[in-house]
């Protein structure tokens, strides 16, 4: 008789009632969450909903006021919205990228990710000399270069132009196999969120809701943040993430 697996067994990360205070100030209250191996969690919240401060919790920066966090990830890359070098720093894009695990990926691998996100014309220019849309293709890059087993997105595509949008987005949206990963994705593009992820967590200091898009999108706590959310009476859109095992 095969063993039923337990509900956690997948859990890459579960945060159990999670707090974090400073002094009086409530950052975040109660906020219980469990991100699974290849699954694609987007986090939507209005500004000041404690976003920024969760994924500092997560990254370990903070520790919660109570409650708990199980981090079972192992490897854990971010992706920052915005990435600023000094400009008395020399660092080139091949420095950078010199700085992930070689171990990681293979050879073939990693020259996958430098041409998929087109970054052989970049390796030799400074990070200070770059645009946001290439900034962000060469943090994109050093991130899954270390072949995490959870990727934290933080604004993405913040400021950048649509042609960069586009090809950032295609390539989260292809990942191969070997990248297979669970995702975090911190966003304010609200209809990416609603088309392209699995399940969607609404913060406001506190989880006001959270599931698949189509579900919560009629809910009143997410309407009483967003508006209503029109999807043009069309069936709901789900990108195809299963070189990452995504879950429904």
């Amino acid at each position: 008789m095969p063993v039923a697996k337990s509900p956690t067994q997948d859990a890459l990360l579960i945060l159990d009632n999670v707090s974090f205070h400073i002094g009086s100030q409530k950052i975040l209250t109660d906020v219980s969450l469990t991100i699974n191996k290849g699954e694609m969690v987007s986090l939507i919240g209005p500004n000041g909903a404690g976003k920024s401060t969760l994924v500092k919790l997560i990254l370990g920066l903070n520790k919660p006021t109570t409650g708990r966090i199980d981090n079972r990830t192992g490897v854990i890359s971010y992706v920052p919205q915005k990435f600023s070098v000094p400009t008395i720093l020399p660092l080139r894009v091949k420095d950078l990228i010199a700085q992930a695990s070689p171990k990681r990926l293979s050879s073939d691998e990693r020259a996958f990710v430098l041409d998929k996100l087109i970054l052989a014309p970049l390796l030799d220019r400074q990070i200070h000399h770059l645009s946001g849309g290439e900034t962000q293709r060469v943090l994109m890059a050093r991130a899954l270069l270390d072949k995490p087993n959870l990727l934290i997105l933080d604004e993405p595509m913040q400021g950048l132009d649509p042609d960069s949008e586009e090809l950032l987005y295609a390539f989260i949206d292809g990942l191969p196999p070997f990248l297979a990963c669970a995702m975090l994705v911190v966003s304010h593009d609200l209809h990416w969120v609603m088309k392209g992820t699995r399940r969607v967590v609404c913060l406001n200091k506190h989880v006001c809701c959270q599931g698949v898009p189509s579900d919560i999108a009629h809910l009143p706590e997410f309407v009483a943040l967003f508006g209503q959310y029109h999807t043009n009476h069309q069936s709901p859109y789900i990108h195809h993430h299963d070189h990452c095992q995504h879950t429904h």
